[in-house]
Parts: C-alpha cells; sequence; structure tokens
C-alpha cells in the first residue's frame, strides 16, 4: 500500500477524464444533430459533404435561376400574344379593306387604325422588361455583323462564323422613263390610270398636272421623280423585284407624248394593237436579285481565298431586296440588302448577345435563350397601306407572314419554357438525392448515440463512485500506522 502515489486513483481519473472527452463528444452531437462537428471526427467524411453541401447550394440556385428564366419567357410570351392580336385584328382590316364597297375615305380611316396598331406592336417590342432587360427588341437575339445590309435574322441553327455571297446584280424596280420634259404647260386633257388607279387630266400648268400625277403614282403604289425643267419624268414601282409591277394606261398616245414619253420607242410601248400599231399603254416588270453563294464545298472556300460557312445545299429566295438563304436543318439566314448594292456580303455570325442561364451547380451548365426581334420593321410590315391599289392584297400577305413570324418566335419560347421546367424538377430531384446522400455522411443517427450517451453516463458515474473509492485507499494505510 502507498500513500504518495496512489495509482488506483491516477488510473481511475485517467479513465474517468476519457470518459468525460466521450460523453462531451456525444453530447455535441446529440446538441448540434452533426455526426461531424470537427474535422478531427471523419476526415474523408467531412470533405465528401464540404464538396456536396457546395453542389447542393449551387443545385438550389440552380433551380431559383430556371424559374427566373421562366418568369422571363412568360412575361415574353404575355406580351407577344398581344402583337399576335394586333396582327390578327390589322389582317381583318385588310381583308375589309378590300372589298370593293369602301371609299377611299373608308379605306383611309382603317389605314388609320392600322398606324395606330403598328406604332403600338413598336412600343410593346421597345418597353416589354423583366428586370430592365428588353426582351422583343432584338437585344436578346445573336448579333450578326454585316455591312450594306440591315434586318438581318438567322435561326438557331446557323453556327457563329463567316458566310460570304457576292450579289452580282441589284433587285430592280419597274419603270416607265419619259424621253423628254414636261413642258410647263400641258395643252391636252385625257385621264390617266397607274396600277389601276385612275384620274383625269384636264391640262394646265406643269406642278399643277405633276400633283395630280404624283397623287395617282401614290395611290397606285408608285413614285415619281421631282418636276423639273431639265428631267423627265420617271415613275418607279414602290416595289422591287420581280413582283414590281408597273402598269401606265393613258387615256390616248397624244396624251403620252404630252407628258414626255416616246410613244413611238418600241421599248417603252411593247403593247400592240391587232394591226400592229402601239397601244398607249406601259407595262414593266422589275427584276429579282442575282447572287453567287460562296459554299464550303466551292474551290476558292476549300482552297482557302475565301472563308465561308454556307452548306453545300445553301439556296436563295427573293422577295425585292429582301434575301433570304436556307439549308438543311433548319438552317435560315435572311436581310434586307441596300437598294442598288452589288458586291461582297460577308455575315458574322456570332453568338453573343443571347440570354444565358445558369441552370446547374458548375461551371459551363448553362442554357441559352435566344428571343428575336418583334418589331414592325424586322416583321417587313412597317410599310403596310391599305389605301394603294394593292394596297389591302399586299398587306394580306405581308401580315399572314408576320403572324407566322410571330407564331414561330413564340413556338421557341414555348419550347425553351417546357424545357426549363424540366430543368427545374431534375434540380430539385437531384438536390433532393443529394441532400439524403450528405444526411448519411454527416448526420448523427440520434438513437444510437443516445445509446452511446447513455452508456458513457453511466460509465462516469461508474467513474466518479470508483475514484472516491480509490482515494479512500491512502486512508487504509493509516492505520497501519496505529
Amino acid at each position: 500500500m502507498r500513500i504518495n502515489n496512489n495509482m488506483s486513483a491516477v488510473i481511475t481519473n485517467n479513465k474517468l477524464l476519457g470518459t468525460e472527452s466521450s460523453l462531451s463528444d456525444v453530447m455535441e452531437k446529440l446538441s448540434s444533430g452533426f455526426s461531424i462537428n470537427h474535422a478531427s471526427d471523419n476526415p474523408s467524411g467531412i470533405a465528401i459533404a464540404g464538396k456536396m453541401q457546395a453542389q447542393i447550394d449551387g443545385l438550389d440556385q440552380a433551380s431559383t435561376n430556371g424559374s427566373d428564366g421562366i418568369s422571363v419567357l412568360q412575361t415574353a410570351e404575355g406580351a407577344l400574344n398581344e402583337v399576335t392580336e394586333m396582327i390578327q385584328r390589322m389582317r381583318e382590316l385588310s381583308v375589309q379593306a378590300a372589298n370593293g364597297t369602301n371609299s377611299g375615305e373608308e379605306k383611309e380611316a382603317i389605314q388609320k387604325e392600322i398606324e395606330s396598331l403598328l406604332t403600338e406592336i413598336d412600343r410593346v417590342a421597345s418597353t416589354t422588361e423583366f428586370n430592365n432587360i428588353n426582351l422583343l427588341n432584338g437585344s436578346l437575339d445573336c448579333r450578326t455583323y454585316a455591312k450594306n445590309c440591315s434586318r438581318i435574322q438567322t435561326s438557331n441553327t446557323v453556327p457563329a462564323g463567316i458566310y460570304q455571297l457576292e450579289i452580282d446584280k441589284a433587285a430592280t424596280q419597274s419603270k416607265a422613263t419619259a424621253a423628254n420634259v414636261m413642258p410647263a404647260e400641258v395643252n391636252m386633257a385625257g385621264s390617266i390610270k397607274i396600277n389601276g388607279y385612275g384620274i383625269e387630266i384636264t391640262g394646265g400648268s406643269r406642278e399643277f398636272v405633276y400633283e395630280q400625277l404624283r397623287n395617282a403614282a401614290e395611290i397606285g403604289g408608285a413614285t415619281i421623280s421631282d418636276v423639273s425643267d431639265t428631267e423627265p419624268l420617271v415613275i418607279s414601282s414602290k416595289k422591287y423585284g420581280a413582283d414590281a409591277n408597273l402598269k401606265i394606261e393613258f387615256s390616248s398616245l397624244e396624251l403620252a407624248e404630252a407628258l414626255g414619253f416616246d410613244t413611238t420607242d418600241a421599248n417603252v410601248f411593247n403593247e400592240k394593237d391587232t394591226d400592229g400599231n402601239s397601244l398607249p399603254l406601259i407595262s414593266t416588270v422589275g427584276e429579282d436579285a442575282e447572287v453567287t453563294i460562296h459554299r464550303e464545298n466551292d474551290a476558292d472556300v476549300q482552297a482557302g481565298t475565301i472563308t465561308s460557312l454556307f452548306g453545300a445545299q445553301s439556296t436563295a429566295s427573293f422577295d425585292g431586296n429582301h434575301i433570304t438563304i436556307t439549308d438543311t436543318n433548319g438552317f435560315k439566314l435572311s436581310f434586307l440588302a441596300d437598294v442598288g448594292y452589288t458586291g461582297n456580303l460577308s455575315f458574322n455570325v456570332t453568338d453573343i448577345g443571347s440570354m444565358s442561364l445558369q441552370v446547374g451547380a458548375n461551371q459551363g451548365q448553362s442554357m441559352i435563350v435566344r428571343i428575336a426581334a418583334v418589331t414592325t420593321e424586322f416583321m417587313y410590315i412597317d410599310d403596310v397601306d391599305v389605301t394603294r391599289m394593292e394596297g389591302p392584297e399586299d398587306a394580306m400577305d405581308a401580315l399572314a407572314d408576320a403572324l407566322s413570324y410571330v407564331t414561330s418566335v413564340r413556338s421557341q419560347l414555348g419550347a425553351y419554357e417546357n424545357r426549363l421546367e424540366h430543368t427545374t424538377k431534375s434540380l430539385d430531384t437531384t438536390e433532393e438525392n443529394m441532400t439524403s446522400a450528405i444526411s448519411r455522411i454527416e448526420d448523427a443517427d440520434m438513437a444510437t448515440t443516445m445509446v452511446e450517451y447513455t452508456k458513457l453516463n453511466v460509465l462516469e458515474q461508474a467513474g466518479v463512485s470508483a475514484l472516491a473509492q480509490a482515494n479512500e485507499l491512502p486512508q487504509l494505510a493509516l492505520q497501519l500506522l496505529q
């Protein structure tokens, strides 16, 4: 028996301290709910849990991002619904204007409503926003850069890169050019029709007759050059290309001559009667543009002298100066060539400008959203005019194309929205499964931990009791001294 070094007490105390340390760890797990509270608890587990928690947080935010994206698309689609209604109303008005029972004044009244609706479409396109981001003015569409053309549009399947073509011949108007300057006084009466719209010429000063001709040309869908002392009249169709018709009917060849036209020119007065004599009629048609597409299989492209990504099957179609290049897989690049331009056109198609939605927890997990411009200019309805002779028919065609354009944009938005809904559901499911996985790693099993706590609590009480007994042993040694 020893009194200086009570080994029983020392051993009991060490065991008690170990029990207290373990009990402290267990109580920390019980109070926090985590089985890993310190890196020392599970070094590999805390590393795995840290990565998984970052992933879970990212997935949660990505799901929110997807929901925000759906809100953007719903905002845009809601505005396009109103644009669709306005286009349908304008087409209805065009059908009304096409009826022969309408006078010129009634067509003008119809045109006023159409112009008001066109203005409203442009207002909607310029003011529809989400978080100060404009949605319908083209700012969320991919950028394409080119000179000598405008209104460039590319489909979603046009890859970024350089595309080149040559405009060998520009689209032309149909024209009727007088040979002589109109005299200061026109001493000839008669009638004239320009594209079916007729007026009576009563003679008079050049300026007076010119005003009558100008009004007839405007309603007939044509333009007329300025009155001049040195230049003869030139009457041109407003349209360009093979659909640009110009028909001028004079009541007599003498009236045509009085206005400066050479009735003996067979290139101008090319309509003949049964006797082979020229009729007082001018009929001309414009010509479409001619282009050469530099395709990727062309020798100059393969040789590297020209860079162009147009496919081997790409073809061009024309509507005046509006040129469209199409290819397989939905490829479509359209633009409005500058009037009279010939030469090279180089298009630099980029992937800049579209909205990128971060729909994943990691870098690069994004979704690209493109929203095309929905302005009257890009839909080619900015010049709709039902007061012209062929205006209602032209308007119906243009508005039908515009309706198809808006419908395609809405369809694309609907496809984006459906995809995002599935994306957010997938993200939520993945987050749920990862949360379950991290729970198995870092969450404490309360039942097991409580069993451990009970055991350690009993051991602590036993240790305290044993230490008390061990501390009594030196007292027993003192009895030997009595």
